[in-house]
């Protein structure tokens, strides 16, 4: 008897990442009051209706829950990070923005690593009210148009292996980059490798 052909169950994105919260205020004033998520929507937990279930958005439309429950405390102690855990949730921010959050942090008093440097992106940590940790992290470049974040870094980790490189660096980027236009884009010349045009002498 033939094996039956095992098929992928395709995911299209993260749909939403749900959190087991504290009190209700707690979870809106971390959320949308210092990272900026509007609270855009709340019903009873429908498994647990002693439960509130609120929804943030992270800013690109997709969906940060939280369940609450108001007999719940925060407790800043350090979530697990055995395996199976969850080690921490990261979001993006504009170059903009995360140019002033070591500033807006310590105006609040919170505890962070300071700026990371991670080749591709800047990244700073800090940990939630509850002790989940946070990372919030800007990419040092843009795709080209029509490639997503993660075609590049998959260009670059080809290239970073290829060189035998530790980690990426923005080399690896920047010529990640390059590699995909001239892969997507068409061009009326025979030769596109790289040129030096002010080395010729100017014909008078």
């Amino acid at each position: 008897m033939q094996e039956p052909r095992l098929r992928k169950l395709q995911s299209q994105g993260v749909h939403h990442i749900t959190l087991v919260g504290a009190d209700r205020q707690t979870s809106i004033d971390f959320w949308e009051g210092v990272l900026g998520m509007p609270f855009v929507f709340e019903q009873p937990n429908l498994d647990r209706p002693a439960e509130s279930h609120l929804y943030f958005d992270p800013g690109d439309g997709r969906l940060i829950t939280v369940f609450t429950n108001e007999e719940r405390g925060a407790d800043p102690e350090r979530t697990p990070t055995d395996p199976g855990c969850v080690h921490h949730l990261a979001f993006a921010l504009s170059q903009a923005t995360f140019r002033q959050t070591v500033e807006r942090l310590d105006e609040r008093g919170i505890r962070h690593s300071g700026v990371k440097d991670r080749g591709f992106m800047d990244s700073i940590y800090f940990e939630d009210p509850l002790g989940l940790l946070i990372e919030l992290a800007s990419y040092r470049f843009e795709p080209p148009a029509g490639f997503t974040h993660a075609e590049v870094l998959l260009e670059a980790h080809r290239i970073r292996v290829e060189r035998e490189d530790y980690n990426i660096e923005p080399v690896h980027v920047a010529d990640a980059i390059e590699i995909l236009v001239a892969r997507s884009r068409g061009s009326l010349s025979d030769d596109r490798s790289a040129k030096q045009p002010y080395n010729r002498v100017r014909q008078t």
